[in-house]
């Protein structure tokens, strides 16, 4: 049984999606909740953009920091309010993952250098591949020494911060998942997103790119969107058993 004490997960939603994509499939929070099928107690968001203060580190279990159609070399009040909160949240060691604008935010916040990607705008469902280092990374260890994941960003990850590790790669991109410390993670793709998503998401006429395509087999971005959400809940593992 799941205690009822359990402390929410922070869903960082940074800047709101183009009114049409609104239309389709909502914001970014509803994809997470989608993705990981979470209940009402088990999530929070917050929206940085709307002036929303980002949460206690006491009163979360860990957070997602969304992507965004803004771009992290905007240096936005709002954006350079959440890369403080997150450069304070490694110190507080609370899990952390980072998805596209917030695989990117992180990285800057942390020391790193993000610019418009050389190889340009990465979208579809293409190959990344994994170090060897990620074999021994405790949420990605389980995971195949390469698999497609969903990618749709103009900016990425340039440099990484100093220390960090950098754990797969992409044709167009060298920075596909970042390791910061044990408890923060970033990756570059979309672990959330799902055909419709990645379809709704592309200009009218960059859908057909996508179109036919699916993840065949196991959707291994998608295991690791659920293996992060169950390192913020140790409360739930024990009480499973686990």
């Amino acid at each position: 049984m799941t205690p009822t004490s359990a402390l929410p997960l922070a869903l960082i939603q940074l800047e709101v999606p183009p009114a049409n994509v609104v239309a389709q499939i909502g914001e970014q929070p509803r994809w997470f909740i989608d993705a990981l099928d979470l209940q009402p107690d088990d999530y929070l968001i917050v929206r940085p953009h709307l002036g929303e203060a980002l949460p206690d580190f006491d009163q979360i279990s860990g957070a997602i920091l969304s992507g965004s159609w803004a771009m992290v070399t905007d240096h936005a009040d709002w954006s350079e309010r959440s890369a403080a909160w997150v450069r304070a949240a490694i110190d507080h060691r609370l899990p952390l993952l980072g998805v596209c604008y917030g695989h990117q935010l992180m990285a800057y916040a942390l020391g790193g250098v993000v610019a418009d990607n050389p190889q340009g705008w990465e979208r579809g469902l293409l190959p990344i591949r994994c170090t060897e280092q990620a074999q021994r990374d405790p949420l990605l260890q389980r995971l195949p020494a390469g698999f497609s994941v969903w990618l749709s960003h103009r900016q990425s990850v340039i440099a990484a911060p100093p220390h960090a590790q950098v754990l797969a790669s992409s044709a167009r991109d060298g920075c596909q998942i970042v390791r910061y410390s044990p408890q923060a993670l970033s990756v570059q793709f979309h672990p959330e997103f799902s055909r419709p998503i990645m379809n709704a998401c592309l200009p009218p006429e960059a859908t057909e790119e996508s179109a036919g395509l699916d993840v065949e087999g196991k959707d291994w971005a998608r295991e690791l969107l659920v293996s992060f959400w169950q390192q913020t809940r140790p409360a739930v593992r024990q009480a499973q058993g686990a």
